[in-house]
């Protein structure tokens, strides 16, 4: 990810191999522990870009309380990347979302990010908005953040380290804090795996929280690969679970 003197953020040298990735997508609340949809996440790529999506549907069960179709499109260089657009087509209960960022680079080291949003409820359309975005330095998205976690220099951090970084959507900028809790061996449906375990915490410019913690665990291994991933949910938590 390139800073206005044209060196690297300092993190790991990692070239990636397409890939397409399945997860289960498990929900706990109590004693229910059930499988309530599934994502993949697969990456591509041209000469110059990575191509990243993820899309993620509820199971039919699920559907009866809160449907789920959500898509999420990325484009990122393949030199280190630097994240150039993202889209997220979301279609969840009766809504329908639709954000992208476009990504400028012209005014480095500030990254632009100019965003659009549209949302409609039951059909009707509710908000239609475009605003402009600035990070006085990178920048990533909900997509390519799963990518930039990839890259990062785990092996040479200690325990309790934390990366920040600004994040993008298409309503506003948080501040994406990185917390690296070290090598763990992290449960995979009855399996083990050694693992690099980091919670992912969102805050507002002023250090206020909005929205829930998520962990991730990632291979460690050359391959980086994201095992599981867990999140909050207003009621019960979700799990995503390399399959």
């Amino acid at each position: 990810m390139l800073l206005s003197s044209g060196t690297a953020l300092a993190l790991t040298d990692i070239k990636l191999q397409p890939e397409s990735l399945q997860y289960k997508v498990m929900y706990k609340w109590g004693i229910i522990h059930k499988k309530a949809g599934t994502a993949t996440l697969t990456l591509g790529h041209t000469r110059d870009e990575y191509v990243a999506q993820l899309s993620a549907s509820s199971e039919p069960w699920a559907d009866r309380f809160f449907r789920v179709r959500d898509t999420l499109n990325g484009r990122m260089t393949r030199a280190d990347f630097t994240p150039l657009y993202y889209e997220k087509i979301a279609h969840e209960g009766s809504e329908f979302k639709h954000d992208r960022v476009i990504y400028d680079y012209t005014a480095l080291p500030t990254v632009g990010a100019d965003c659009y949003r549209k949302v409609y409820k039951k059909g009707q359309l509710k908000v239609d908005e475009q605003r402009r975005l600035e990070s006085e330095g990178p920048a990533v998205d909900m997509l390519t953040s799963f990518y930039f976690m990839r890259t990062l220099p785990f092996e040479s951090w200690a325990a309790g380290h934390v990366e920040k970084i600004d994040i993008f959507s298409g309503k506003r900028k948080e501040l994406l804090s990185i917390v690296y809790s070290g090598v763990v061996d992290v449960d995979l449906d009855g399996t083990t795996a050694r693992a690099y375990h980091i919670t992912f915490q969102f805050t507002s410019g002023g250090g206020k929280k909005t929205s829930d913690d998520m962990e991730a665990w990632i291979s460690a291994d050359n391959s980086r690969i994201p095992l599981r991933l867990e999140g909050k949910l207003p009621v019960g938590k979700v799990h995503c679970i390399l399959t």
